[in-house]
């Protein structure tokens, strides 16, 4: 709402309740149960009428009556006429409630509540309703007589019968005025009594907690998958084509090859880039469509990756122990993330040689009924800090190997340490972990 328009409205005094837009939009909502609450109404009269007669047996009316209860019920429980009211309540009285959570039942306290909301907006809709369509317009009638228009007998009046016309025009006013206070009041009254009614119960916002906390892991699991492999790719390629335009005249088959490895790398960063960004399409729905699988890269592919940093010209010094084909699926990835993550940033940061040692428990894949403690995979990355790197503090790929760590139940100790920048990763690997 415009600041001219609270202005205005505030002008208006006492009679400011009556002008507002939020009184309009509440008087719909109001509205809104009576037109629902019309079908219990003809319901109970057909019934009373039935009650009044002989011509049905009163046995069978009762019997009637009590199906007839029965299935009226039943619209008031379910889950779709809370989500409805919720809806109705959020667009038209402007309260925020959180959408009930998807997959979870409310409970009976849950369901009692919005039963009760429910039967409340029906009541209260069939009085304004009923009002609306009476007093309005007799008050119409009150007002139009005052200047001598025609509307009927003068006797349909009641006790205002034979009454001055401007007692009558009074009174239509104070008719009209008094239904709009009145629907002001209930749709004010409504808007506070919503979130108590029809709010979330403790489990429920358990429920939405967690499935935030589900969204947010899942955001983040990605965007570490897109810095580590594309931000390596465009280590890589950034490096290969620096070395390339240096050697292109002087040794032109160098050239060759880091053409062809920019062209490799960024094939598979383009591979990557799709798989997340099909992760993250959603339809009208909401729904995810189904993304191709992308291939994960393990430890297994290590030696890939070590030979396309080493073809940027920074040396790396590998020694490898044990078996990495034999590493569970899941500590394999993370371990050949962090690794790469380590080789980007010294490529980026670093200087001289890096030296690269992964040390993977015997029988990693076997499983071993000694005892419950796990065993460790070991990564430890070591480079030079060239003069204006400085300290440090990490950058997002740092936070992201503290992640990929955290996430398995490892430990990483990360920082410079005698003029070099050093990783040191311990993995814990489950003795009967499935590949």
């Amino acid at each position: 709402m415009l600041p001219g328009h609270n202005v205005a409205v505030r002008g208006w005094g006492a009679l400011g309740a009556l002008v507002r837009a939020s009184t309009w939009r509440r008087a719909v909502f109001l509205l809104l149960g009576g037109v629902l609450a019309l079908p219990y109404a003809l319901l109970a009269a057909t019934f009373a009428q039935l009650f009044t007669r002989d011509v049905v047996p009163v046995p069978l009316v009762v019997g009637l009556l009590l199906v007839a209860t029965v299935i009226a019920a039943v619209p008031v429980f379910l889950d779709g006429s809370r989500t409805l009211e919720i809806a109705a309540v959020r667009a038209l009285l402007a309260v925020e409630l959180p959408e009930p959570p998807a997959g979870h039942r409310p409970d009976r306290e849950t369901r009692l509540r919005a039963a009760l909301w429910i039967a409340l907006h029906l009541a209260t809709g069939g009085l304004v309703l009923f009002a609306a369509i009476s007093a309005f317009p007799m008050a119409l009638v009150f007002i139009a007589q005052q200047f001598g228009i025609d509307t009927g007998p003068a006797d349909t009046l009641g006790p205002l019968t034979g009454r001055a016309p401007v007692w009558q025009t009074v009174t239509g006013v104070l008719l009209l005025v008094g239904l709009g206070y009145a629907v002001a009041g209930l749709g004010a009254l409504a808007a506070s009594m919503a979130p108590v009614l029809l709010g979330p119960s403790p489990a429920e916002r358990i429920a939405g907690l967690e499935a935030r906390a589900t969204r947010l892991a899942e955001r983040n699991r990605l965007a570490r998958e897109l810095h580590d492999s594309v931000g390596h790719a465009l280590t890589v390629a950034t490096l290969q084509a620096g070395a390339a335009r240096q050697l292109l005249d002087g040794d032109p088959e160098f050239a060759r090859r880091a053409l062809a490895a920019i062209e490799e790398t960024s094939r598979a960063a383009m591979d990557d880039l799709d798989h997340v960004l099909g992760l993250l399409r959603e339809r009208e729905d909401g729904s995810r469509p189904p993304a191709d699988t992308a291939p994960q890269r393990t430890l297994a592919q290590l030696g890939r990756l070590v030979d396309d940093t080493r073809g940027t010209g920074l040396p790396v010094r590998t020694r490898i122990a044990g078996d990495l084909a034999a590493l569970p699926a899941a500590v394999s990835r993370e371990g050949y993330r962090i690794v790469q993550e380590g080789l980007t940033n010294a490529a980026r940061h670093g200087h001289g040689p890096v030296r690269l040692r992964v040390d993977v428990p015997a029988g990693a894949a076997a499983p071993d009924p000694g005892g419950p403690d796990p065993r460790w995979l070991e990564i430890e990355l070591e480079n030079e800090l060239t003069a204006t790197t400085g300290p440090g503090g990490g950058g997002r790929g740092l936070d992201g190997m503290r992640e990929r760590v955290l996430l398995l139940g490892g430990r990483i100790d990360a920082g410079p340490e005698g003029g070099r920048w050093r990783v040191q990763v311990r993995l814990p690997v489950p003795r009967e972990e499935p590949r």
